[in-house]
């Protein structure tokens, strides 16, 4: 009757599919409106606005600089995803049985922000490596152009912190 037993590993992986799914295929669609979001943020001068944005980015980069930063994008939200929707379903759990049955149904909206904000906080670190090479792949001209080009600079130049020194503001948004 079920697909698969509640808590189970079957469970918590069809969930952190679905994060993966609905995170990190919609964060990808919509990669040429965060390249200019980014970029009017970084030089509002250049950038005034959305529609200026994208014309000054097709007039320089072409149709495919719209798609800058696309794999940090998929893979970053991909990851936030799995960990955002896979750990809210251990957590949720975890803290039920911390509560007992019937604290946990008392108090399940507290619970379930709980278990949210915990989910959140691993997703967030899943998440800013990625987040930082994108930011940098669509914000520096000539920084690099590919994940692939963008991970050993920035390790090369900064070490690791390079990929986490936006935790912080991910876990405040």
């Amino acid at each position: 009757e079920y697909s698969c037993e509640y808590g189970s590993l079957k469970f918590y992986a069809l969930c952190g599919v679905g994060g993966v799914l609905s995170c990190g295929l919609t964060h990808t669609a919509v990669v040429p409106l965060d390249l200019v979001k980014c970029r009017m943020q970084v030089d509002p001068q250049k950038y005034k606005g959305i529609v200026n944005g994208f014309s000054v980015t097709l007039k320089e980069d072409g149709v495919r600089g719209l798609a800058k930063g696309w794999a940090p994008t998929f893979f970053g939200y991909s990851m936030q995803g799995l960990c955002k929707f896979g750990f809210y379903e251990v957590f949720k759990i975890l803290y039920g049985n911390m509560l007992g049955e019937e604290n946990a149904y008392l108090w399940r909206t507290s619970l379930y922000l709980a278990a949210s904000a915990s989910a959140e906080f691993f997703a967030d670190i899943a998440l800013a490596p990625m987040e930082a090479a994108k930011v940098r792949i669509q914000t520096q001209p000539g920084y690099a152009n590919t994940l692939r080009q963008a991970a050993p600079k920035m390790f090369a130049e900064e070490g690791i912190w390079a990929f986490y020194k936006g935790v912080a503001p991910l876990w405040m948004r």
